[in-house]
């Protein structure tokens, strides 16, 4: 009997440390694997941070390009009125026009030299397409050609006007 209680200690040892044992390594998988969880936690944070660095500097530069864009725009109604706290130069323009075609280059290759404080609106003077609008406007500032330049005020009203050229007549002609 003896012998039968010694070999069922032994089984109960053998068990029990056992269990011990597994229980260990089970807990060391865990730490292992709540270990690895943190570092791809952090991979990803840090990975989100570059692009989300990343984004920002894009939008930093759709921003600009858009400020520097808004600096040159086609003729509306709207775009006229949201111009009305800067310098507003309304550009006379025809699509037939040679000369009016290089400044248009001009002034979008290089909306950057226009001055930030500056919207030059290009308005349609004398195509099929001219809309009454702009046929008004012509009529208002006197306009008799294609490639005229008229800076208006808050008020609408004329403060210069000059023709042809691109972007340094423009610095040289606004006030």
């Amino acid at each position: 009997m003896n012998k039968g209680l010694i070999m069922g200690g032994i089984v109960v040892i053998v068990l029990v440390g056992g269990l011990y044992v597994a229980n260990q390594q089970f807990q060391q998988a865990q730490q292992t694997k709540m270990t690895q969880e943190k570092e791809a936690m952090k991979a990803k944070e840090s990975f989100d941070n570059a692009q989300d660095k990343d984004a920002a500097m894009e939008k930093k530069k759709t921003m600009e390009k858009t400020n520097s864009a808004a600096r040159y725009v086609e003729y509306s109604k709207a775009a006229f009125d949201q111009a009305a706290g800067k310098r507003r130069v309304l550009y006379f323009y025809a699509t037939w026009c040679p000369s009016c075609k290089t400044a248009n280059e001009d002034f979008t290759a290089n909306p950057n030299n226009i001055p930030e404080d500056v919207v030059v609106i290009r308005t349609n003077y004398n195509d099929p397409n001219t809309d009454q609008e702009e046929k008004d406007l012509a009529k208002k500032y006197g306009i008799t050609y294609q490639h005229t330049f008229v800076q208006v005020d808050s008020k609408g009203k004329e403060v210069t006007k000059w023709n042809g050229g691109q972007t340094e007549e423009l610095a040289a002609n606004i006030k």
